[in-house]
Protein backbone atom coordinates (compact mmCIF):
# COMPACT_ATOMS: atom_id res chain seq x y z
CA UNK A 1 0.00 0.00 0.00
CA UNK A 2 0.97 3.60 -0.18
CA UNK A 3 1.89 3.46 3.52
CA UNK A 4 4.76 1.20 2.46
CA UNK A 5 6.82 4.37 2.08
CA UNK A 6 6.83 4.82 5.86
CA UNK A 7 8.28 1.35 6.32
CA UNK A 8 10.85 1.86 3.60
CA UNK A 9 11.90 5.18 5.11
CA UNK A 10 12.37 3.55 8.50
CA UNK A 11 14.33 0.74 6.88
CA UNK A 12 16.49 3.27 5.10
CA UNK A 13 17.30 5.07 8.34
CA UNK A 14 18.22 1.78 9.97
CA UNK A 15 20.44 0.88 7.03
CA UNK A 16 22.16 4.25 7.22
CA UNK A 17 22.87 3.69 10.92
CA UNK A 18 24.50 0.34 10.19
CA UNK A 19 26.35 1.52 7.13
CA UNK A 20 24.41 -0.87 4.86
CA UNK A 21 23.67 0.29 1.26
CA UNK A 22 20.37 2.18 0.87
CA UNK A 23 17.89 1.53 -1.91
CA UNK A 24 15.59 4.24 -3.25
CA UNK A 25 12.06 2.89 -3.65
CA UNK A 26 8.91 4.27 -5.20
CA UNK A 27 5.59 4.27 -3.38
CA UNK A 28 3.23 1.48 -4.38
CA UNK A 29 -0.41 2.29 -5.11
CA UNK A 30 -2.62 -0.62 -4.11
CA UNK A 31 -5.58 -0.64 -6.49
CA UNK A 32 -8.64 -2.85 -6.17
CA UNK A 33 -10.32 -3.98 -9.36
CA UNK A 34 -13.10 -6.36 -10.41
CA UNK A 35 -11.45 -8.49 -13.12
CA UNK A 36 -14.45 -9.47 -15.26
CA UNK A 37 -15.43 -6.07 -16.60
CA UNK A 38 -14.21 -5.62 -20.21
CA UNK A 39 -13.13 -3.31 -21.72
CA UNK A 40 -12.46 -1.56 -18.40
CA UNK A 41 -10.80 -4.37 -16.44
CA UNK A 42 -10.02 -7.93 -17.43
CA UNK A 43 -7.41 -10.50 -16.48
CA UNK A 44 -5.27 -12.08 -19.18
CA UNK A 45 -4.27 -15.73 -19.28
CA UNK A 46 -1.06 -14.78 -17.49
CA UNK A 47 -3.00 -13.16 -14.63
CA UNK A 48 -2.19 -9.59 -15.60
CA UNK A 49 -4.82 -6.86 -15.51
CA UNK A 50 -5.56 -4.86 -18.65
CA UNK A 51 -8.26 -2.45 -19.79
CA UNK A 52 -9.20 1.22 -20.06
CA UNK A 53 -9.12 1.95 -16.33
CA UNK A 54 -6.06 -0.26 -15.82
CA UNK A 55 -4.16 1.82 -18.37
CA UNK A 56 -5.46 4.99 -16.72
CA UNK A 57 -4.18 3.96 -13.27
CA UNK A 58 -0.82 2.94 -14.75
CA UNK A 59 -0.55 6.37 -16.39
CA UNK A 60 -1.43 8.11 -13.12
CA UNK A 61 1.19 6.07 -11.26
CA UNK A 62 3.77 6.85 -13.94
CA UNK A 63 3.18 10.58 -13.54
CA UNK A 64 3.36 10.32 -9.75
CA UNK A 65 6.51 8.21 -9.88
CA UNK A 66 4.74 5.30 -8.17
CA UNK A 67 4.40 1.57 -8.76
CA UNK A 68 1.02 -0.19 -8.95
CA UNK A 69 -0.20 -3.38 -7.29
CA UNK A 70 -3.61 -4.52 -8.59
CA UNK A 71 -5.79 -6.52 -6.18
CA UNK A 72 -8.44 -8.89 -7.57
CA UNK A 73 -11.67 -8.09 -5.68
CA UNK A 74 -15.39 -8.58 -6.18
CA UNK A 75 -17.30 -5.43 -7.05
CA UNK A 76 -19.02 -5.08 -3.68
CA UNK A 77 -15.77 -5.84 -1.87
CA UNK A 78 -14.20 -2.73 -3.40
CA UNK A 79 -16.31 -0.46 -1.20
CA UNK A 80 -15.33 -2.17 2.06
CA UNK A 81 -11.68 -2.25 1.00
CA UNK A 82 -11.49 1.51 0.39
CA UNK A 83 -13.60 2.37 3.44
CA UNK A 84 -11.24 0.37 5.67
CA UNK A 85 -8.12 1.76 3.98
CA UNK A 86 -7.03 -1.71 2.89
CA UNK A 87 -6.46 -0.39 -0.63
CA UNK A 88 -5.47 3.07 -1.82
CA UNK A 89 -8.08 3.27 -4.56
CA UNK A 90 -10.61 1.27 -6.52
CA UNK A 91 -11.62 1.08 -10.16
CA UNK A 92 -14.28 -0.91 -12.05
CA UNK A 93 -16.76 1.51 -13.66
CA UNK A 94 -17.75 2.95 -10.27
CA UNK A 95 -20.27 5.77 -10.61
CA UNK A 96 -20.13 8.85 -8.40
CA UNK A 97 -23.26 9.09 -6.26
CA UNK A 98 -24.14 11.33 -3.36
CA UNK A 99 -24.71 8.30 -1.12
CA UNK A 100 -21.25 6.97 -1.89
CA UNK A 101 -19.68 10.38 -1.30
CA UNK A 102 -20.85 10.24 2.31
CA UNK A 103 -18.33 7.47 3.06
CA UNK A 104 -15.83 7.53 0.20
CA UNK A 105 -13.89 10.09 -1.82
CA UNK A 106 -13.92 10.24 -5.61
CA UNK A 107 -11.77 11.89 -8.23
CA UNK A 108 -13.37 13.88 -10.99
CA UNK A 109 -15.29 11.73 -13.45
CA UNK A 110 -13.55 10.61 -16.65
CA UNK A 111 -16.36 8.80 -18.46
CA UNK A 112 -20.03 9.67 -18.84
CA UNK A 113 -21.83 6.38 -18.30
CA UNK A 114 -24.68 7.29 -20.60
CA UNK A 115 -27.04 4.96 -22.39
CA UNK A 116 -27.36 4.77 -26.16
CA UNK A 117 -29.74 3.63 -28.87
CA UNK A 118 -28.02 1.29 -31.32
CA UNK A 119 -29.39 0.34 -34.75
CA UNK A 120 -28.31 -1.40 -37.93
CA UNK A 121 -26.08 0.55 -40.27
CA UNK A 122 -28.40 1.89 -42.99
CA UNK A 123 -31.46 1.91 -40.72
CA UNK A 124 -33.95 4.73 -41.16
CA UNK A 125 -33.82 5.24 -37.39
CA UNK A 126 -31.57 8.27 -36.83
CA UNK A 127 -32.91 9.46 -33.48
CA UNK A 128 -35.08 8.42 -30.56
CA UNK A 129 -38.03 10.15 -32.21
CA UNK A 130 -37.68 7.78 -35.17
CA UNK A 131 -38.39 4.84 -32.83
CA UNK A 132 -42.10 5.74 -32.63
CA UNK A 133 -44.10 2.54 -33.09
CA UNK A 134 -40.95 0.45 -33.50
CA UNK A 135 -39.69 -2.50 -31.46
CA UNK A 136 -36.98 -1.73 -28.89
CA UNK A 137 -34.86 -4.17 -26.92
CA UNK A 138 -32.79 -3.99 -23.73
CA UNK A 139 -31.27 -6.31 -21.15
CA UNK A 140 -33.90 -7.45 -18.69
CA UNK A 141 -33.80 -5.62 -15.30
CA UNK A 142 -31.07 -3.28 -16.63
CA UNK A 143 -30.95 0.52 -16.53
CA UNK A 144 -31.70 0.32 -20.25
CA UNK A 145 -35.00 -1.45 -19.63
CA UNK A 146 -35.84 1.01 -16.84
CA UNK A 147 -35.20 3.93 -19.17
CA UNK A 148 -37.24 2.44 -22.04
CA UNK A 149 -40.27 1.85 -19.83
CA UNK A 150 -39.99 5.30 -18.22
CA UNK A 151 -39.89 6.93 -21.67
CA UNK A 152 -42.41 4.71 -23.45
CA UNK A 153 -45.07 7.43 -23.62
CA UNK A 154 -42.65 10.23 -24.52
CA UNK A 155 -41.22 8.49 -27.60
CA UNK A 156 -44.13 6.19 -28.45
CA UNK A 157 -42.08 3.00 -28.60
CA UNK A 158 -43.83 -0.07 -29.99
CA UNK A 159 -43.18 -3.50 -28.53
CA UNK A 160 -40.46 -4.07 -25.94
CA UNK A 161 -38.28 -7.18 -25.93
CA UNK A 162 -36.12 -8.11 -22.91
CA UNK A 163 -32.89 -10.09 -23.20
CA UNK A 164 -30.94 -12.31 -20.83
CA UNK A 165 -27.60 -11.60 -22.51
CA UNK A 166 -26.02 -8.59 -24.15
CA UNK A 167 -24.86 -10.76 -27.06
CA UNK A 168 -28.40 -11.78 -27.94
CA UNK A 169 -29.53 -8.16 -27.87
CA UNK A 170 -26.75 -7.23 -30.29
CA UNK A 171 -27.54 -10.13 -32.62
CA UNK A 172 -31.23 -9.23 -32.79
CA UNK A 173 -30.48 -5.60 -33.61
CA UNK A 174 -27.92 -6.69 -36.20
CA UNK A 175 -30.38 -9.11 -37.82
CA UNK A 176 -33.32 -6.68 -37.72
CA UNK A 177 -35.42 -8.63 -35.26
CA UNK A 178 -35.70 -5.45 -33.19
CA UNK A 179 -35.42 -1.93 -34.62
CA UNK A 180 -33.14 -0.62 -31.88
CA UNK A 181 -31.47 -1.60 -28.63
CA UNK A 182 -30.81 0.47 -25.52
CA UNK A 183 -27.85 -0.18 -23.21
CA UNK A 184 -24.63 1.40 -21.89
CA UNK A 185 -22.89 3.38 -24.61
CA UNK A 186 -19.47 2.05 -23.63
CA UNK A 187 -20.62 -1.55 -24.04
CA UNK A 188 -21.96 -0.73 -27.49
CA UNK A 189 -18.79 1.08 -28.54
CA UNK A 190 -16.68 -1.87 -27.45
CA UNK A 191 -18.94 -4.37 -29.24
CA UNK A 192 -18.96 -2.31 -32.43
CA UNK A 193 -15.22 -2.90 -32.81
CA UNK A 194 -16.21 -6.47 -33.79
CA UNK A 195 -19.67 -5.67 -35.19
CA UNK A 196 -19.32 -2.87 -37.76
CA UNK A 197 -22.89 -3.53 -38.94
CA UNK A 198 -24.12 -1.60 -35.90
CA UNK A 199 -24.21 2.14 -35.29
CA UNK A 200 -25.12 4.44 -32.42
CA UNK A 201 -28.20 6.40 -33.43
CA UNK A 202 -28.55 8.47 -30.24
CA UNK A 203 -26.72 9.10 -27.00
CA UNK A 204 -29.01 9.13 -23.94
CA UNK A 205 -27.57 11.27 -21.15
CA UNK A 206 -27.97 9.94 -17.61
CA UNK A 207 -25.69 12.27 -15.64
CA UNK A 208 -23.71 9.30 -14.24
CA UNK A 209 -19.91 9.38 -14.39
CA UNK A 210 -17.22 6.79 -13.70
CA UNK A 211 -14.38 7.84 -11.38
CA UNK A 212 -11.65 6.45 -9.15
CA UNK A 213 -12.84 5.79 -5.59
CA UNK A 214 -10.55 6.37 -2.60
CA UNK A 215 -10.92 6.23 1.18
CA UNK A 216 -12.75 9.24 2.60
CA UNK A 217 -10.45 12.30 2.68
CA UNK A 218 -7.53 10.30 1.30
CA UNK A 219 -4.27 12.31 1.19
CA UNK A 220 -3.82 10.93 -2.34
CA UNK A 221 -7.03 12.47 -3.67
CA UNK A 222 -5.71 15.84 -4.82
CA UNK A 223 -2.60 14.61 -6.60
CA UNK A 224 -4.43 11.72 -8.27
CA UNK A 225 -7.11 14.15 -9.40
CA UNK A 226 -4.44 16.57 -10.70
CA UNK A 227 -2.89 13.72 -12.68
CA UNK A 228 -6.28 12.96 -14.25
CA UNK A 229 -6.63 16.64 -15.21
CA UNK A 230 -3.24 16.52 -16.95
CA UNK A 231 -4.12 13.25 -18.68
CA UNK A 232 -7.26 14.87 -20.08
CA UNK A 233 -5.54 18.11 -21.05
CA UNK A 234 -2.72 16.53 -23.06
CA UNK A 235 -5.06 14.16 -24.93
CA UNK A 236 -3.92 10.93 -23.28
CA UNK A 237 -7.42 10.21 -21.94
CA UNK A 238 -8.89 10.59 -25.42
CA UNK A 239 -6.31 8.11 -26.75
CA UNK A 240 -7.32 5.58 -24.09
CA UNK A 241 -10.96 6.05 -25.13
CA UNK A 242 -10.09 5.38 -28.78
CA UNK A 243 -7.88 2.39 -27.91
CA UNK A 244 -10.45 0.59 -25.78
CA UNK A 245 -13.79 1.80 -27.13
CA UNK A 246 -12.87 2.24 -30.78
CA UNK A 247 -14.08 5.82 -31.09
CA UNK A 248 -13.00 9.32 -30.15
CA UNK A 249 -14.77 10.75 -27.09
CA UNK A 250 -17.54 13.25 -27.71
CA UNK A 251 -16.82 16.91 -27.08
CA UNK A 252 -18.22 18.20 -23.81
CA UNK A 253 -17.99 14.82 -22.04
CA UNK A 254 -16.03 14.15 -18.87
CA UNK A 255 -13.44 12.21 -20.88
CA UNK A 256 -12.40 15.53 -22.37
CA UNK A 257 -13.37 18.25 -19.88
CA UNK A 258 -11.44 18.88 -16.66
CA UNK A 259 -13.82 18.82 -13.69
CA UNK A 260 -13.63 19.62 -9.96
CA UNK A 261 -13.39 16.97 -7.28
CA UNK A 262 -16.98 15.98 -6.41
CA UNK A 263 -18.29 16.70 -2.92
CA UNK A 264 -21.19 15.29 -0.92
CA UNK A 265 -24.41 17.28 -0.78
Amino acid sequence: MHSLKTFLLAFGLAAAATGAPQLAAADTLTVGAYPANPPWEVKTETGEFEGFEVDLVKEIAKRLGDDVDFQDLGFQALFAATASGRIDMAISTISITNDRLQNQSFTQGYYDSDLALVTQVGSDVKSLEDMKGKTVGALSTSTGETWVKANQEKYGFGDFKGYDTFQNLLLDVQNGRVDGGVSDIGSFQFAMKQLPQLQIAARIQTGDRFAIMLPKNSPLLQKVNDAISAIKTDGTMAKLHEKWLGAAPDKGTSTVDVLPIPTAQ
